[in-house]
Parts: C-alpha cells; sequence; structure tokens
C-alpha cells in the first residue's frame, strides 16, 4: 500500500468503502457465555454501537448501516423486545447531541410505525436535530426486512403502472432502486457479519448485490476497533471487478 500522510492507523483513506453495512450478532450468546440475562447482551451491544459509530466517523466512512431489529425479531420474547424498544429509546436520547457535534445525520429504515409510539418521537428527534449533518449518515435498520422492503416497492411500482404514470417498459434497476428504504444512498460496499454465521439474514438482499463480505467469529459485543481496522485492510486488498476480468 502507498504511503499516505492521511492514513489512520495504516489505513489508505483513498481507497475506504464509502458505505459499511453491519449485522450485529452474537448479544445473547455472549450473555449466555457469562451466564448473563440476554438483554445484558443488548445493553453491552450499545456500547459497542457506540464505538464503531465513533470510530467510522472517524476513519472517514461516509455511510454506516448497523442491523440492530429485523422483522423476524418481533417473534422474541415479549420480555426481550420491550427491553429491546428501552434500550433503544436511551440510546437515542443519550446519543442525539454527539451525533450533532460530530456532524452525524441520522436515519431509521424499516417499518418504523410498528414500533412503540415513545421510541417513534424519540427517532423523530433525533432525525429532526441532525438533519442539517454531512459528515456522516448512520441508518439504523429498525423492524427492518429486505423482502419486505422489496414487497413494499412492488406494490408502489404497481401502483404507478396501474395508474399510468409508468410503463412497464420502462421499469429497470434504477427503478427499483428508488422505491427501497435507501433509495438517497449508494449501496454498501462492505458488509460485516459478527457472530460467526454464515448468513445474511433478511439484510439489504438487493443492495448488497456486489459487496464484499467479511465474516468474524467474534461477538457483537466483543468486536474492538482494532478489528474493524483489520477487517477494512482486508477490504483495501481484494479486486473489485464486478463481473469483469
Amino acid at each position: 500500500m502507498k504511503s499516505n500522510p492521511a492514513d489512520i492507523d495504516g489505513l489508505d483513506k483513498s481507497a475506504l468503502p464509502s458505505h459499511i453495512a453491519v449485522i450485529m450478532d452474537g448479544n445473547g450468546r455472549w450473555a449466555q457465555k457469562k451466564l448473563l440475562n440476554r438483554v445484558k447482551g443488548h445493553e453491552k451491544g450499545a456500547d459497542t454501537v457506540r464505538m464503531v459509530v465513533r470510530s467510522c466517523r472517524e476513519i472517514g466512512i461516509s455511510f454506516l448501516t448497523l442491523y440492530a431489529f429485523s422483522t423476524e425479531n418481533w417473534q422474541r420474547p415479549k420480555v426481550e423486545v420491550s427491553a429491546l424498544m428501552v434500550l433503544l429509546k436511551k440510546f437515542l436520547v443519550s446519543e442525539r447531541q454527539e451525533m450533532v457535534i460530530n456532524n452525524i445525520r441520522f436515519n431509521v429504515i424499516g417499518e418504523k410505525e410498528r414500533l412503540p409510539a415513545n421510541v417513534q418521537v424519540e427517532i423523530q428527534r433525533t432525525r429532526d436535530a441532525t438533519k442539517d449533518n454531512d459528515g456522516m449518515y448512520l441508518n439504523l435498520a429498525l423492524s427492518y426486512g429486505a423482502r419486505s422492503e422489496i414487497v413494499k416497492a412492488a406494490r408502489e411500482i404497481a401502483r404507478q403502472v396501474q395508474s399510468g404514470r409508468l410503463s412497464v417498459d420502462a421499469i429497470t434497476q434504477k427503478t427499483i432502486s428508488s422505491h427501497l428504504y435507501t433509495a438517497d444512498i449508494p449501496d454498501p460496499e462492505l458488509l460485516i457479519r459478527t457472530g460467526g454465521e454464515m448468513r445474511i439474514s433478511n439484510f439489504l438482499l438487493w443492495q448488497i448485490a456486489y459487496a464484499e463480505i467479511a465474516v468474524t467469529d467474534t461477538l457483537w459485543p466483543d468486536f474492538t476497533r482494532n478489528e474493524l481496522i483489520q477487517i477494512l485492510k482486508e477490504y483495501q486488498g481484494r479486486d473489485r471487478r464486478f463481473g469483469r476480468v
């Protein structure tokens, strides 16, 4: 790698992914290993979220999308879901000012209407407080499922065709992308999954078509800044051909 005075921890600043997506897996297993309640794992995982957001902002990542709560997660025990919602509300309140100070713009993708009303209020307050920021875009995927997202997009496109505003032959990949939650941001170039599981878990199925994938056995609460840096260095060593020779 060529020397660059703007390097951080040996990273080539000119070859960073603009958008990183993360499947934050392993909070429950981390707690179980330590004979703790699963909620304790989620609390420790929230500390890792803070670290990753701060690190990505410092490194110079433009977009960060964190998979925080899936549509399938609603099937978990009600006590755990309630605790997660309380933790989410606390996170939004406690981190709002830091996002403002660090020029981070906050957004949520997913079926926000399914979230508790008090959580929706804090989401909107945080969005409003950070709406003019442009240093980094932080997206939390909450009540999110990629298949539901694609179905929603298909229905919206079908309504446009039905009303005569769009012809069938005019539908392109760009048309579909423009109807997804992520319409205004670039697709992820790097997908990180912690916890060692080798699956996508219904996350950004359309958007990660050409993302580089990094899976680590590290459980999310134990994920460190150093491991993030090492994954980014590995990413910078990959040859991204997009189907070309």
